[in-house]
């Protein structure tokens, strides 16, 4: 069996959770979450605790029980504490400006770039270099991330572009005459 898997998920005191043979919800103080369940892993709740355990002793329900044990062990923490990603813009006249479910982004472009954001996310932004995502499911969080650093990744000569915080660009060397 799994690893990850071996160990139960505690489950909060504000949190409610809802087991049915198909799927599993999580209500929580930030929001509510779901996911569908793996017919190769039973699932059961044992007072404060989930535990997972696979139904035959196959690879593919072994690789199952852990995947769900870590989405179930991600909805807890996303329903009591959320999730966010912080961004940062690096370059002259790059600004970003959060108006509502949308995100107004200047990136050098001869248009600005209308970003709409998912249901069940939201964008901040403190100062107009900096963009904070916040949100209760983990990977939607990482995905409206990884679509907004796309419109201009950091470029690997002068690293201008969108940025997550703290990553680091190694640059390029120009072009020596």
């Amino acid at each position: 069996m799994s690893r990850i898997a071996n160990s139960p998920v505690v489950i909060p005191e504000k949190v409610e959770i809802t087991l049915s043979p198909l799927e599993i919800s999580v209500k929580g103080p930030l929001g509510a979450l779901s996911q569908k369940l793996s017919p190769q892993v039973k699932v059961e709740r044992v007072e404060n605790r989930i535990e997972f355990k696979v139904t035959n002793n196959s690879h593919h329900a072994n690789a199952m029980s852990g995947t769900l044990r870590a989405l179930v062990a991600n909805m807890i923490a996303g329903v009591t504490t959320g999730f966010e990603k912080r961004l940062a813009l690096v370059g002259v006249g790059y600004r970003a400006q959060a108006q509502g479910d949308k995100l107004n982004l200047t990136l050098g472009f001869s248009h600005p770039v209308v970003h709409p954001m998912p249901r069940g996310i939201r964008a901040e932004t403190p100062t107009q270099t900096e963009i904070v995502i916040k949100g209760t499911d983990r990977q939607l969080v990482g995905q409206v991330a990884a679509e907004v650093r796309a419109y201009r990744g950091p470029e690997p000569y002068k690293g201008k572009g969108v940025r997550y915080a703290g990553e680091r660009i190694t640059l390029k060397e120009t072009k020596k005459k």
